[in-house]
């Protein structure tokens, strides 16, 4: 909005940079790389059609922080990840915010997976969390198991924000029909003291992968949960059951873990 009425010729690279650190300084990362990106294709196009005669965004490679350089900081110490546990545990706010940060540890999906998803993908009764294509980095549904924990936070949030099969589980504080911000999460962990170097929304996964495999889960297990690629691909076209019942027995032992540390 601060450059969007701007003749766009006139734009600077030191404008857009004025943008693209705001978003940095935030610890929005990926949205400052993305605005960027974004930025570029539509001056690409401008210049295609004669609106614009270079590409300010250009001098800017390099200027922000490298993507992934804070968001996969993760603890990796059992005290202090039964410390970051407990902190959780007792944060209160908006059951919103408190739901979707329990659930980041729990269940180590993307931080944007989490934050979109709708009550129409939940299905409690069975215990699975279906993510559709289209959310998914890979571009392949995902289905997440639902331990007993998971099912519980998920039970106290319904009355806060399910008015209706598709709404959003984790809605903005302003209105029903957006998602809860990209960084609500990581702002949580800020607050409750746990700076940008030590603990990530993104970083919850590294956590899991870490310990599941210490904790000796097999390989393909885990990496079937994190919705990572099969690099063997025979393996991946007939494998059609996708390791369901360890990946169940895995996300339940994984919560329980995570208690035992808590305690």
């Amino acid at each position: 909005p601060s450059i969007g009425k701007r003749p766009i010729a006139e734009i600077t690279p030191a404008e857009i940079l004025h943008v693209l650190k705001r978003y940095e300084k935030a610890g929005k990362l990926e949205t400052a790389h993305s605005a960027r990106e974004y930025t570029s294709a539509i001056f690409r196009r401008s210049i295609v059609h004669g609106l614009a005669e270079s590409d300010p965004t250009q001098p800017l490679r390099g200027a922000l922080q490298p993507k992934g350089h804070r968001n996969l900081a993760h603890l990796t110490e059992l005290a202090e990840i039964g410390a970051l546990m407990r902190a959780i545990d007792g944060m209160d706010g908006s059951p919103v915010v408190v739901a979707a940060t329990k659930l980041s540890p729990l269940l180590f999906v993307r931080p944007g997976e989490l934050r979109k998803a709708r009550w129409n993908e939940i299905d409690l009764e069975n215990r699975v969390w279906n993510i559709p294509a289209e959310r998914m980095k890979a571009r392949r549904p995902h289905a997440v198991p639902l331990c007993d924990q998971a099912v519980m936070i998920l039970e106290k949030l319904a009355p806060f924000s399910q008015h209706g099969p598709d709404s959003y589980v984790f809605p903005s504080i302003r209105t029903n029909r957006t998602p809860m911000s990209e960084n609500t999460v990581n702002v949580a962990l800020r607050r409750l003291g746990f700076t940008g170097d030590q603990q990530t929304a993104h970083g919850f996964r590294h956590m899991a992968s870490t310990r599941l495999h210490e904790m000796g889960w097999p390989s393909h297990v885990v990496e079937k949960q994190l919705a990572h690629k099969d690099a063997n691909s025979i393996r991946a076209i007939y494998n059609k059951a996708e390791y369901w019942p360890e990946r169940e027995k895995m996300m339940q032992a994984w919560a329980d873990h995570l208690d035992s540390l808590k305690a």
